[in-house]
């Protein structure tokens, strides 16, 4: 009889800790609704003793979630565990997951504890967790370089201190399959009472093998599967989720498991976490790169024409990309795009309709035909848009004047409070006058400029331009959003909503 494997997903802890992949508040709320959709198991929503911003967002989604576990990561310390229950109390399923170095290197080095006293305070806290909340997972971090017999006596310990779920994680990424296997095979033979506990792999990427890793784990014993949406986490990225949930749905018959996951989501979810990120996937990214499912090949293309199996062993449709392309223009109703919106799998509630109404109505001016890739744009963006309670600025009109015998010139109009505002600067070009003139404004916070990434929607010299665009200040990252036919305006507002950002964090800085 297969197993059923669960699904937990670390994108908005593991994942978002990654040099940036930083998200706020709003933002982490709206992937955690996505991830509810997708219908994961548990979502670790962060590590609540890590800030007040931390413990409020795992706090709110928490309260949030209906249908799905919640979980915050702690050390094995007392005000680590009682703020990770503090935030998650509210949850339908709350869960604490507690964690210390196993291995000889962590312990001497980084712990500068002895065996004996990490194995003791493991067992203390995983008791004081176990007496606030019914449902504890434990972690040896850094199993897999840990001495095997240490392990096992520590696994021993924590069940025994009432843990639910044992993860054995992979943390510095070093391990191989073939190994993965065989510790999750001695785990569960040589530790008493191991058929009570759900056991748990958690992959790091820095060899490539993450996804490999996490499958052996399944085979040798395992029924969890730690993950993020595209694989997003510190260094090269943890085990992609949509990687290991499409192996085990087109591999049933290896590794005779399956998932709850709902697969038709898998598609929506990893944009969703690439643009609020900032970032696009390679092409050539398993499940959910733009080549995925392309065939050049004449040889494939023949193939494919004759029977899609031949050359693809999952579809499109199966990840939730869809083929069904209805042509909507001006003269489409709201009804009609609400319809549509819904074979896509996009549920909005009234205002968010309203809002994507709006934008899809302004585009309809500028675009003959609006595609499924523009209205998927326009889903991302708006939410994004309203999530954004930073706009401090409101953008409201630019003009600009360039050439190649010119000095570029730009006036910006921005509206605050009801107040409108206008500037003109000079630039190298005219983004850069825009951005300088923007500065004059907002006298923004000192920033450096790291990253600037303009995307074609669609096909077509009418396609929309998705720009990211990213600041640094200190050791924190703002990303800002613009979607336009334009790509000097997409660039203006994508500018100002990271600067917006940039403003928010610092005057909340300054009064705390």
């Amino acid at each position: 009889m297969s197993k059923r494997v669960k699904i937990f997903d670390t994108t908005l802890r593991d994942g978002e800790q990654s040099p940036g992949c930083s998200m706020n508040e709003q933002e982490k709320l709206e992937v955690a609704h996505r991830l509810e959709r997708l219908k994961v198991d548990i979502i670790e929503a962060g590590f609540a003793i890590a800030s007040p911003g931390d413990f409020r967002c795992i706090e709110n989604i928490a309260h949030a979630m209906k249908d799905v576990s919640v979980c915050s990561l702690a050390r094995c310390r007392e005000k680590d565990i009682d703020a990770a229950y503090d935030a998650i109390k509210s949850a339908v399923q709350p869960r604490i997951h507690v964690f210390i170095a196993t291995s000889p290197i962590h312990m001497q080095y980084k712990l500068r504890m002895s065996p004996e006293q990490v194995l003791e305070s493991a067992r203390y806290h995983v008791k004081y967790a176990a007496s606030k909340c019914a449902d504890v997972e434990f972690s040896a971090e850094d199993a897999t370089r840990s001495d095997p017999e240490f392990l096992a006596k520590i696994v021993d310990v924590a069940i025994k201190a009432g843990a639910t779920t044992i993860n054995i994680p992979d943390t510095v990424g070093y391990t191989t399959p073939a190994e993965m296997r065989a510790l999750f095979e001695y785990l569960c033979r040589e530790v008493p009472d191991s058929d009570k506990v759900t056991f748990s792999t958690h992959c790091h990427n820095d060899l490539g093998m993450a996804t490999a890793n996490s499958l052996a784990g399944v085979l040798g014993g395992a029924t969890q599967i730690e993950c993020t949406i595209n694989g997003i986490g510190e260094r090269a990225g943890n085990t992609p989720l949509e990687e290991v949930a499409m192996a085990l749905k087109v591999r049933k018959d290896v590794y005779d498991a399956y998932t709850n996951i709902e697969t038709t989501q898998i598609y929506k979810a990893s944009k969703k976490v690439y643009t609020i990120i900032g970032q696009t996937a390679a092409r050539t990214k398993p499940i959910v790169g733009k080549n995925a499912f392309a065939h050049e090949s004449g040889i494939h293309q023949h193939g494919v024409l004759a029977n899609k199996a031949t050359y693809e062993i999952m579809t499109p449709e199966s990840v939730g990309i869809s083929k069904n392309e209805m042509v909507l223009g001006k003269h489409s109703g709201r009804h009609a795009v609400d319809a549509h919106l819904k074979e896509m799998g996009y549920e909005l509630s009234p205002d968010e309709l309203t809002r994507l109404f709006e934008e899809f109505k302004k585009l309809c001016d500028k675009k003959k035909e609006v595609t499924d890739q523009d209205l998927e744009a326009i889903v991302n963006h708006s939410n994004i848009s309203a999530a954004d309670d930073a706009n401090l600025f409101e953008f409201d009109r630019f003009d600009v004047h360039a050439g190649n015998f010119s000095t570029p010139t730009s006036v910006i109009r921005l509206k605050k409070e009801g107040e409108t505002i206008e500037e003109v600067a000079l630039g190298d070009g005219p983004i850069n006058a825009s951005f300088k003139a923007i500065n004059k404004i907002v006298n923004p916070p000192a920033h450096s400029f790291e990253n600037f990434v303009i995307h074609s929607v669609s096909e077509g010299n009418d396609t929309l331009g998705d720009v990211m665009i990213t600041l640094k200040r200190g050791d924190r990252r703002f990303n800002g959003h613009g979607l336009s036919t334009d790509i000097i305006e997409s660039s203006i507002m994508a500018y100002l909503s990271a600067v917006n950002k940039l403003i928010k964090y610092d005057n909340e800085q300054k009064n705390a």
